[in-house]
């Protein structure tokens, strides 16, 4: 009768399931009475899914709670009962039902493992520790104890695996509240925000739950060879929104936009005719671009290099060199300034020309006495006029 007893009438079987309250906790086991002759024994490694360090914690004195008999100690009068068991058989159910339905739900963590963390829904639930942070976690040792919102990933019974997610559930809050800022923002608008991320090409600015670009162009004013030369994570910037594509979530950002243009004072900082000094800032086939302010480029052409006649700029001229230039023109509206470097300079004395003799002069030419031009034609023709007749 070792698996089964009869009391007042009623049998207690193992793998019967019994409800019963808790009379005593001693020795990290609870003593439970279930209305029978033997008492109730629930061991703390037979309470939860995770282990249970202290059971006086999560149980006290007078709570009631429903069991599964896995054994009759006969001997001893006791019962040895498990809550782990009946709770596993209903966490199953629900988390393919979670599953199924991308429903979310909550847990509290209750152990830090090698690799991630670890939850008791009923059954073991392993969280990795690429699901639990839509960022990396380096250390989980202040999330024990949390309540997290979490996501079934995997779910295999037969394995007695469970895997979930922090991550997704973050992801999908991210994208509603995108969503939902997206919508509220407009072009041309000029908003505050955090700078979340450098790249190459660009910075990603924090909209407040939403990310934008600023692209490396559109910084500053003046040219930037790296986004790390301006700016950092953290710091606050205001930005103009340029662009807005609610179907693909981007939003493209200009820092520079939102601030005045160079342009703006041109006009008052650069006359026509003063001499300033520039750097080559890049050489075409038909001139080079000097900046002559921070954000102000202009164009000297290539008539406009040297004095004397060059094919392309690259003959005379450097990216990087800085030289002296004369301002021909300014053109605010249409952000164009003309240059010349060879106004600055001292054009070079004409070539000598050589000396030519007064026009209508012939130049006389000495003969040696044998070649004397003094002879007749007689002399000269000899015969050959003997053949013509008067």
């Amino acid at each position: 009768m070792a698996e089964e007893i009869l009391e007042q009438g009623m049998f207690i079987k193992k793998g019967a399931m019994v409800t019963g309250t808790i009379v005593k906790i001693a020795d990290n086991q609870a003593y439970v009475d279930v209305g029978y002759k033997f008492e109730g024994v629930l061991p703390a490694r037979e309470l939860s899914a995770v282990p249970v360090e202290n059971i006086a914690e999560i149980l006290q004195i007078g709570q009631t709670v429903t069991c599964k008999v896995v054994a009759i100690q006969e001997d001893k009068e006791l019962i040895l009962l498990s809550k782990r068991q009946i709770d596993q058989e209903a966490a199953w159910e629900t988390m393919q039902q979670y599953l199924q339905d991308n429903q979310t739900f909550e847990a509290k963590v209750a152990e830090i493992v090698k690799g991630g963390i670890v939850v008791d829904v009923g059954v073991r639930g392993f969280i990795p520790a690429s699901m639990v942070e839509r960022h990396f976690v380096e250390d989980f040792s202040n999330y024990k104890g949390r309540t997290l919102k979490l996501k079934v990933k995997e779910l295999d019974r037969v394995k007695n695996k469970l895997i979930l997610s922090h991550k997704d559930v973050l992801e999908e809050e991210a994208q509603a509240l995108k969503a939902e800022r997206i919508h509220a923002l407009q072009a041309d608008q000029i908003i505050e925000g955090v700078v979340q991320r450098l790249t190459p090409f660009g910075v990603f600015v924090d909209l407040g739950g939403i990310d934008g670009l600023v692209h490396i162009s559109e910084l500053s004013w003046q040219h930037v060879d790296q986004p790390a030369d301006l700016v950092k994570e953290g710091d606050k910037v205001r930005v103009k929104i340029l662009k807005i594509e609610p179907e693909n979530g981007k939003i493209s950002l200009s820092i520079k936009a939102a601030t005045p243009g160079p342009w703006e004072s041109v006009s008052n900082q650069f006359k026509i005719g003063v001499t300033v000094q520039g750097t080559v800032r890049r050489l075409t086939d038909f001139g080079a671009f000097i900046e002559i302010a921070p954000g102000i480029e202009g164009l000297v052409h290539v008539s406009q290099i040297a004095h004397r006649r060059i094919r392309t700029p690259h003959e005379v001229l450097k990216v990087g060199q800085t030289v002296s230039v004369k301002i021909l023109d300014v053109n605010a509206k249409d952000k164009r300034v003309s240059l010349s470097i060879k106004e600055t300079e001292e054009a070079p004395p004409p070539p000598a020309r050589q000396e030519r003799e007064p026009k209508g002069q012939k130049s006389s030419i000495e003969l040696p006495e044998s070649q004397s031009l003094n002879f007749t034609l007689g002399e000269r023709f000899g015969d050959k006029l003997s053949k013509f007749k008067p």
